[in-house]
């Protein structure tokens, strides 16, 4: 397990300084485990109160009385003892036989009992956006908030935590007509929270040395740390994916019979190759939401194809709503995608809504035998056919459109000749409207292939440099480089350059 301690005594701080907050991050990042670890935090000196909304059914927000009657039941749930007179109240309200049952009634209720405790209480809400477009659960956040404001003389919650996807204070909600609902948040009390529940690369390396304790498997942590954070940017449930696929599914099979034949970069690159091929609830979600929000979609795939840059600027609905799904963060001012996991999986969704009559996956399907040799990946075999059969098919169209779909052609092509034995993803330090580092896995070997737009001999010369760099940094003495280029008089084919003691083979289409 990633130690939380420095996270909880984070939250800690906000909880002592009687903070109302939300932590809204993406599907599975671990808001739930962190409460539940927070809950026993606190438990020695808070009167802790933790509650899941997943659990209430849609006929709990039909009325305010019928989620006055589901909430006390959550409460009677979560809370060990009550006072017998108290208790008494919330049973009433639970099985309708209460004379009043209203969240007036409720609350007042719930101020009485704060003003008994020995130690402040704090209420947790899990899952909070399953209610979040209910008017009588904006009520329920109002009758909070009301309380809050007069917390120096009248009793009620120290904290309280709201956690899921959404950020109550800019939900899609049902709004009363009156223009002050409008405009008025119940939530605007809602303190920033800004704890990083991402893993970090430490957060990582003392995982695994927890791990090596127990099982000596003699594996490099700081380099399994190194990669396990460059495939999955610190994301809470990729990181947990790749050890348990490590450890359960990958370790005992033909290539890996050992622990520690498994825990090696060959392993995690196996992990990771299979952990994007998943249909788990994660990637599930992810993708449906491009159908719910479908102006995501183009700012993804520009982010992908075109390599444009795109400002990240935090008010733009859709950059808001890329970044609480977990499609994108902020670097240094500019919209990147997560991590490398999920950009081979929104690559692999794109590219297959054009599988069905593309003829170029058609012939990468049906040619996909000549470019095996061996059990090796023949690189060049493949930049010529490519070359071929995107010019036969798209060698008339203008500029713009070559420049937008070439490099996401050639992915179309590649996909059905490396699948079900390799894998590839884009360099994130390469990516722009220019220039795309390839990186290409197959049977344990690698292949460097840059991707560019020709912008004239100079230019041409530069990639060259930079992709000798970049070999020079995997240690590798051969390379590849496909130009689309939009030079009438220019020569398709593919070529080898001898530059410095690497030997390039440069693709021209």
């Amino acid at each position: 397990m990633v130690d939380l301690t420095s996270r909880l005594q984070a939250i800690r701080k906000m909880v002592d300084a009687g903070d109302y907050f939300v932590i809204n991050r993406a599907r599975q990042y671990g808001k739930t485990t962190t409460l539940r670890a927070l809950a026993q935090y606190l438990k020695k000196e808070y009167t802790v109160v933790s509650l899941d909304f997943q659990t209430m059914g849609a006929a709990s927000y039909e009325n305010e009385q019928s989620f006055v009657a589901a909430f006390t039941e959550e409460l009677l749930d979560a809370v060990v003892s009550f006072p017998k007179d108290i208790e008494k109240k919330l049973v009433a309200f639970a099985d309708g036989t209460s004379r009043i049952i209203s969240l007036n009634a409720l609350f007042r209720v719930i101020k009485t009992w704060c003003g008994t405790l020995e130690h402040p209480p704090v209420l947790m809400i899990d899952e909070v956006d399953s209610a979040s477009n209910n008017q009588v659960f904006l009520d329920f956040l109002a009758q909070l908030r009301a309380y809050y404001l007069r917390r120096p003389d009248t009793p009620t919650f120290q904290s309280v935590i709201l956690a899921g996807v959404h950020d109550i204070r800019s939900i899609n909600r049902k709004i009363r007509p009156e223009e002050e609902h409008k405009e008025n948040s119940p939530w605007n009390i809602a303190a920033e929270f800004d704890v990083d529940m991402s893993f970090g690369k430490t957060d990582i390396i003392n995982m695994l040395n927890q791990y090596e304790h127990d099982y000596h498997t003699g594996m490099d942590i700081h380099g399994i740390a190194e990669q396990i954070y460059a495939e999955t940017s610190g994301y809470p449930v990729l990181v947990s994916r790749i050890c348990k696929l490590l450890d359960e599914k990958i370790s005992g099979t033909t290539d890996f019979p050992e622990k520690r034949d498994s825990w090696t970069i060959e392993g995690v690159n196996e992990a990771v190759k299979r952990l994007i091929k998943e249909d788990n609830p994660l990637f599930e979600s992810m993708l449906g939401k491009l159908s719910v929000y479908p102006e995501l979609k183009p700012l993804l795939q520009e982010l992908l194809f075109n390599g444009n840059p795109i400002p990240y600027v935090a008010t733009t609905s859709y950059i808001k709503d890329a970044t609480m799904f977990g499609f994108i963060r902020n670097e240094k001012d500019t919209a990147v995608i997560s991590n490398r996991i999920f950009e081979a999986v929104l690559y692999n969704a794109f590219i297959s809504e054009e599988f069905a009559g593309n003829k170029l996956y058609a012939m990468g399907v049906q040619e996909r035998n000549q470019f095996i040799i061996g059990g090796h990946l023949d690189i060049r075999r493949i930049l010529e056919k490519f070359i071929e059969t995107f010019s036969e098919l798209y060698g008339e169209e203008d500029e713009e459109f070559l420049e937008k779909t070439g490099r996401k052609y050639f992915l179309l092509f590649l996909k059905p000749i490396i699948n079900g034995i390799g894998n590839y993803s884009i360099e994130p330090q390469t990516r722009n409207s220019e220039r795309m580092d390839l990186v290409i896995y197959y049977q344990g070997e690698q292949n460097i292939l840059e991707l560019k737009i020709w912008r004239g001999n100079a230019y041409n010369e530069r990639g060259e440099e930079q992709l000798s760099g970049y070999l020079d940094y995997f240690h590798m003495k051969k390379g590849y480089m496909l130009s689309f280029n939009f030079n009438k008089k220019k020569t398709r084919g593919v070529r080898e350059v001898f530059f410095d003691d690497k030997i390039l083979i440069e693709g021209v289409v």
